[in-house]
């Protein structure tokens, strides 16, 4: 049994929060142990519609402050991630049957202004029947509005504020789960099991339970607390077709149940379709798409598209659940994604901070914001810092890509474009790290297919937590949408070997 000493925070949980919650605590000098049961982002982090917004059909159920907020966020993460966050233009063909057009308008006109727009270009109304973005939809929908929003890869968003954390002195522990933390002798006690069999130990002057869908079972379970609060578990499925349009707008459609379905350009030559909401209540880590899902969102593309999608055009499809603020709405489009927290204390001591709730755009905000929870009981700390502090990989002049792009590629012009975009939009100006010293092709050792390199898996393994050959093709990266079985096999093979050399 391996006892880590003593910290400041246990954060449990290694999602958007608590990786985000870890960064934040470990920049203000706090010490910081991070522990996540599976890999980082393997959940509900890593399975979203893969954008940062504000959350434009929100404005209906009037959660004006949320909107307000992710819009000033999305500005603030442009700027701290400018490599794996990048604007989007989204057309939204006016459908009369579920909204007028001036509703859309109004809609569209707040999302101009309510969160202090500045880098992005504002709304703009399109004839679809001349508009080059109007080609692939059909010509029943002739009026149509475009608006901007903003893509991330949300894994690697997570990869990033752990490991910022653990540039900052956090220890990050993987595939390690919470088994329990009791209050004893003016300290939390908590126990750690690795997937390996491991116990760990920790003491704690407090916890984080950012835990996303088992937030709930953290408190019961782990900490043997209460709450007032309950998450409520929503899923939320995708497909991945192939991309059927020129151009690199995305499309927003309104569809009849009064809900709204994005088709995103995805990886290139791939759309992203979703999302569903479907009550859940199973556990979690069990989360499927269901043939039913499949075919609504295929019916809710085919209303507007002119090239019908069918079964046999779905590439990949994946699920994830949303842990909800539970707030009693009986429509699951309807619960808020808003977030609160709930602190639990013993005489004003070893405090038990646990998130309930949250997105992704929102998830910087809400670190800051559990983090000033936490106040009374570490004083001392430093204040806030983490709006004007790029992520690993976005210290880039201006967080001008295009220009630190073609920068790479003019000091490694060996690199074939793609490759070096590859490198550039996954790792920014940390992809100095990975090439190295490499002058060739072959420098960047085994070719298993796409664009992946042995260097690169390497790379992965070395820095960000990456064990298995779904860490890599997955999460870190998505090169698995770009291989065939027998690649994907390699990949785990060449794990498999890394692992038995380090064992000799």
């Amino acid at each position: 049994m391996a006892d880590l000493g003593t910290v400041d925070l246990l954060v449990i949980g290694g999602g958007v929060n608590g990786a985000g919650i870890a960064r934040d605590a470990a920049g203000r000098g706090l010490s910081v142990v991070l522990t996540e049961k599976d890999d980082l982002a393997e959940g509900t982090s890593s399975r979203s519609g893969k954008l940062v917004h504000g959350g434009l059909r929100y404005l209906e159920y009037y959660e004006f402050r949320l909107v307000r907020e992710a819009l000033s966020e999305r500005e603030v993460l442009l700027r701290a991630a400018p490599h794996i966050i990048w604007p989007m233009r989204f057309v939204l063909p006016h459908s009369p049957e579920q909204r007028p057009a001036w509703l859309v308008r109004l809609g569209l006109f707040l999302y101009d202004h309510l969160g202090g727009r500045k880098r992005l270009p504002g709304t703009r109304s399109l004839d679809l029947r001349t508009a080059p973005e109007g080609a692939p939809i059909k010509d029943r929908f002739t009026k149509g509005f475009e608006y901007s929003d903003c893509w991330v890869d949300d894994a690697r968003l997570v990869v990033l504020n752990a490991l910022d954390a653990k540039e900052r002195g956090a220890t990050v522990l993987t595939r390690t789960r919470a088994v329990s933390a009791r209050r004893e002798a003016g300290l939390w006690r908590a126990e750690l099991r690795s997937d390996g069999g491991e116990t760990l130990t920790v003491s704690a002057r407090g916890i984080v339970n950012a835990a996303g869908p088992w937030v709930d079972q953290v408190i019961a379970n782990v900490t043997r607390a209460n709450s007032a609060r309950k998450v409520r578990l929503v899923k939320g499925s995708h497909i991945v077709t192939p991309k059927f349009w020129e151009g690199n707008q995305a499309y927003l459609f309104q569809n009849t149940d009064k809900r709204v379905i994005f088709m995103n350009p995805y990886q290139g030559d791939k759309t992203l379709i979703g999302t569903t909401d479907i009550p859940y209540e199973g556990d979690a880590k069990d989360v499927a798409v269901d043939a039913s899902e499949i075919d609504y969102l295929l019916a809710a593309v085919n209303r507007y598209v002119k090239a019908e999608l069918t079964r046999a055009d779905v590439l990949h499809s994946f699920s994830g659940v949303r842990p909800l603020l539970e707030d009693d709405a009986e429509n699951p489009s309807a619960v808020t994604r808003d977030y609160v927290f709930d602190v639990d204390a013993e005489d004003g001591r070893l405090p038990l901070l646990s998130v309930f709730g949250g997105k992704i755009t929102t998830y910087r905000e809400l670190a800051e914001r559990g983090i000033a929870q936490l106040t009374p009981f570490f004083p001392r700390m430093s204040g806030d810092w983490t709006a004007d502090a790029p992520l690993p990989g976005g210290d880039m002049a201006n967080a001008d890509f295009e220009s630190f792009e073609a920068d790479l590629r003019a000091r490694h012009p060996f690199l074939p474009r793609s490759l070096a975009r590859h490198y550039a939009r996954l790792y920014g100006t940390r992809a100095e790290m990975l090439i190295g010293g490499a002058s060739s092709l072959a420098d960047l050792g085994r070719h298993f297919g796409g664009l992946l390199y042995a260097r690169e898996i390497d790379y992965l393994v070395a820095t960000e937590w990456a064990e298995t050959a779904e860490d890599i093709l997955e999460r870190r990266t998505k090169h698995g949408l770009a291989l065939t079985d027998a690649e994907r096999r390699a990949v785990g093979d060449h794990l498999d070997q890394r692992q038995s050399l380090a064992a000799q």
